[in-house]
């Protein structure tokens, strides 16, 4: 039986080895380098771990700490590298790939352009160049040629001029057949006599394709029109001029602090980042602070022994949790409409008032407080029953004994008892409401925006949408500024995590 083990394992093996140097060969040819040598030492560490015998434990730890390697390190730290570069919508390509993109652009001279016809003969066609209409010329003929078939002409056409004496041709194929042959006429290169090279340049005209820049020995571009110089720039990632004007597309390039400094010391837009990153810090604050109050007054509330339908009560105001957050933003996105919503319709029936809860920043901020208290409270009820079950029956007794007061009770048992416990969930609430995305996007995408800004910012944004804004929307996909953002929000939430760790482990100590 173990022989028979050995006999497949050891061909599993080689065949696992060839597939994994296949796979990280076709990679590194396909010019990802350092993807292929990643995948390569993954690959070869797996191998390793589950053919050895000194790795048993660490086969059941390598599929959690390959996922967590791959899909929370490497992504992190790969933001962190894109937060140094200046990687965007105009600097997207990479420099042999942004040079390439130049020098494929090309103009059609269109005085030397002709207008062509196709015509059938037989299963093959031939094409008629024409001068334009209202001029004379010579008119060219092609030999047959098979653009229809799976050998389609890829290589230069010899044209004869078409004499008066020449066989008639068929009538032209119409506009529609003709698009049908144009991969296979975007192939064509037609010679006429004079030695002349025509490309297809349209749907119905042959021309002379002139490049527009001309590549140097040295690395840098030529403008065929004017003659200018560009050379790469690494340091900003463009091809410049002497005088500094760059041509599009950019590259990436390293450019260290720049996206960190920016948002600190550019004046444009350290404005709108500092008053986001304050009303990120009040949202997150006071979101906590509301459905804390509210969550912990109806867990209190609900633990009162001669209060009727308790458990009914408490379903009703568990609902809101229960309900997908989505659904509930956007009943509150209707309810909220200035010109149709429930909630303007009764403030305009009882007060003559119709709130812009969307275009006022102040109101805009106010209700997305209020929809976010609305959906957090729930959580925090339901944490402050389980706590408030936990303190001893006999500490309200020995307080009713005394003649205390409810009130008393809340601020000098209940509250200082489950504060304790209560700490580090109400930190993580804090985290989560710090990069609460969904809330802000179907609610106000971050609207109204601020004026007169570099780029597009609103006063209800928060960092996380801020980012996802400047990345993605309407920003210029600036997505090393993004990342740099981004790993901001990253460290601030590192942080509370690692005071979250602290208060928990404060909290065993004290318990023990």
């Amino acid at each position: 039986m173990k022989h028979t083990h050995h006999w497949f394992k050891w061909p599993l093996l080689a065949l696992l080895t060839l597939a994994l140097l296949w796979l990280v060969f076709g990679i590194y040819t396909a010019g990802q380098a350092v993807l292929a040598v990643g995948l390569l030492s993954f690959g070869a560490v797996a191998l390793y771990v589950y053919t050895s015998a000194r790795t048993l434990a660490w086969r059941y730890l390598f599929p959690g700490v390959a996922g967590m390697l791959v899909f929370i390190a490497f992504p992190l730290l790969y933001t962190v590298q894109i937060g140094f570069t200046n990687y965007s919508a105009s600097n997207l390509l990479g420099l042999e790939r942004a040079r390439a993109y130049l020098l494929d652009q090309a103009t059609v001279d269109e005085d030397q352009a002709l207008n062509f016809t196709l015509h059938a003969e037989g299963s093959a066609l031939r094409l008629l160049l024409t001068p334009p209409e209202g001029a004379t010329g010579t008119r060219f003929i092609s030999p047959p040629l098979s653009l229809g078939s799976a050998g389609a002409e890829r290589k230069a056409v010899p044209m004869q001029a078409l004499q008066d004496n020449s066989p008639l041709l068929a009538a032209p194929l119409p506009l529609r057949q003709v698009l049908a042959y144009r991969d296979a006429l975007m192939g064509l290169k037609l010679e006429l006599p004079d030695h002349r090279v025509l490309s297809y340049a349209g749907v119905r005209e042959f021309g002379t394709i002139e490049p527009l820049w001309q590549n140097n020995a040295d690395g840098s571009l030529t403008q065929m029109a004017t003659g200018t110089l560009y050379r790469p720039n690494q340091s900003t990632g463009f091809f410049e001029n002497p005088q500094g004007e760059r041509i599009q597309p950019g590259f990436p390039v390293g450019i260290g602090w720049a996206n960190y400094t920016r948002m600190l010391f550019d004046a444009d837009m350290r404005g709108p980042f500092i008053s986001i990153f304050i009303w990120t810090v009040v949202f997150a604050g006071l979101t906590v602070l509301f459905s804390t109050a509210l969550g912990m007054t109806l867990a209190v509330l609900l633990n009162w022994e001669a209060l009727r339908y308790r458990t009914l009560y408490r379903t009703l105001l568990f609902l809101p949790y229960a309900v997908p957050g989505f659904i509930s933003i956007l009943v509150f996105k209707g309810l909220f409409n200035q010109n149709f919503g429930e909630i303007n319709a009764i403030l305009d029936a009882v007060f003559g008032i119709r709130p812009a809860w969307f275009a006022d920043p102040t109101l805009a901020k106010a209700m997305l407080l209020l929809v976010n208290t609305w959906l957090g409270y729930p959580y925090i009820m339901v944490l402050c029953t389980g706590l408030i079950k936990a303190i001893p029956a006999d500490l309200y007794e020995a307080s009713a004994i005394a003649g205390a007061k409810p009130l008393t009770n809340f601020f000098r048992i209940t509250v200082p008892l489950i504060a304790r416990p209560l700490t580090p969930l109400l930190i993580s609430a804090f985290a989560f409401n710090f990069n609460n995305f969904v809330l802000i996007s179907l609610l106000t995408d971050g609207r109204p925006d601020y004026l007169n800004t570099k780029l597009p910012a609103g006063t209800t944004d928060i960092l996380v949408s801020y980012t996802y804004r400047i990345a993605f929307t309407d920003a210029g996909a600036n997505f090393g500024l993004a990342a740099a953002i981004s790993t901001l929000i990253f460290l601030m939430v590192a942080l509370l995590s690692m005071a979250n760790l602290k208060l928990s482990k404060v909290n065993d100590v004290k318990r023990t």
